[in-house]
């Protein structure tokens, strides 16, 4: 049946009865009572994947690599104390970026993993570089990656000097869209309470999260009227209050004894890439095709900025550290409204008197 969740399939006992078996390697297998459709179905798929593996997969053996080339750099770095102290989100993301270069392969069909460290050049990296002119903020992020391996390098004494810090970065562009008020009222007006697309949006705006992170808040998370997420970037961790908004998405969605809050409707958590992708359906669906999740991070920084609040309350909540990176992300705010709030405080604050004497006049 097309209609059934992943690693279920229906099978006929020996009294010809249907039955639906949950089975994945590695897994526990078992019948899930009832039938597609069935509460109790969809509960107990849900618990099964909670539980998770019943025991380890064996991974692959890593190829050795060749003694100081870019692989071997590579496996080194990943072994050093810091990559082990980043968050598991950005060593997975970084990894995915090294792993994708190092299997590029050149002209001949060399992969640049082979290379070796100290042939590294700066005119190879810009020619690099140059090729990814049609995608600027990938170019920029492979640069920053690569740039911390080529420190690592320094480290180990393999080189001198770092090549990447010589090559020329992308001008930082817009990036994600920031919605709008009126962008927000049309995605509410198109994903009413009590669908996951609405609680999505409003876990978004109330904790300014990632992607990421919103993919992994669970019920846990929620403790005596306040959120906290665990930024992905900077190892900031947010606690912020949980607004009646957000509280109504949670109520207005039946109970059920799944962890996480963004599932599936199988009850399963959203991959990373896969919340996105839903999100983009979503979007889509409102009418919305030029805004992204991201967005709404951006979304919630204008609105702190617009409300008065400072950069370091904005800090607070999207976990920014640098206050030039949350200044960016609220970028988009009104600027009108932001010089009549600051007028208003320089007349209270030194004219107020003078003011009233001209109203009295």
């Amino acid at each position: 049946m097309s209609d059934l969740p992943p690693n279920v399939r229906a099978v006929a006992d020996r009294h010809g009865k249907i039955r639906y078996r949950f089975r994945r390697a590695g897994w526990k297998s078992a019948y899930l009572p009832g039938k597609p459709g069935d509460a109790d179905f969809h509960r107990a798929y849900a618990e099964m994947i909670e539980k998770g593996p019943a025991a380890p997969i064996k991974a692959k053996s890593p190829r050795q690599p060749k003694a100081k080339s870019i692989d071997d750099l590579v496996a080194r770095m990943k072994a050093g104390v810091k990559w082990q102290k980043k968050k598991a989100q950005t060593r997975h993301v970084q990894g995915r970026i090294l792993e994708r270069f190092t299997d590029r392969t050149d002209g001949k069909g060399r992969r640049y993993g082979e290379r070796p460290v100290e042939s590294v050049t700066v005119v190879w990296l810009d020619k690099i570089f140059a090729g990814m002119a049609d995608t600027p903020a990938a170019a920029n992020v492979l640069r920053k990656v690569l740039s911390g391996l080529m420190d690592y390098a320094i480290k180990l004494n393999w080189r001198s000097d770092n090549p990447v810090r010589l090559t020329d970065a992308y001008e930082d562009g817009e990036g994600h869209h920031a919605w709008t008020e009126a962008e927000i009222a049309q995605y509410r007006k198109a994903h009413a309470l009590g669908t996951m697309a609405r609680l999505t949006l409003e876990l978004a705006l109330n904790t300014a999260a990632r992607r990421c992170n919103v993919a992994t808040l669970t019920r846990d998370d929620i403790r005596d009227g306040r959120i906290t997420v665990d930024h992905a970037k900077g190892n900031n961790e947010a606690t912020v209050p949980l607004l009646a908004t957000t509280k109504a998405a949670l109520d207005a969605l039946p109970a059920a004894p799944i962890k996480h809050l963004v599932v599936t409707q199988f009850g399963k958590p959203f991959s990373i890439a896969g919340l996105g992708n839903r999100m983009r359906k979503w979007c889509n669906e409102a009418g919305l095709e030029q805004c992204s999740m991201h967005g709404l991070r951006k979304a919630t920084s204008r609105r702190i900025a617009e409300s008065g609040g400072t950069d370091a309350e904005g800090q607070a909540i999207t976990g920014h550290r640098k206050a030039e990176t949350f200044t960016h992300y609220r970028a988009s705010a009104n600027r009108a409204m932001l010089a009549d709030r600051a007028l208003s405080n320089v007349v209270s604050t030194f004219e107020i008197e003078l003011s009233n004497q001209i109203e009295k006049d």
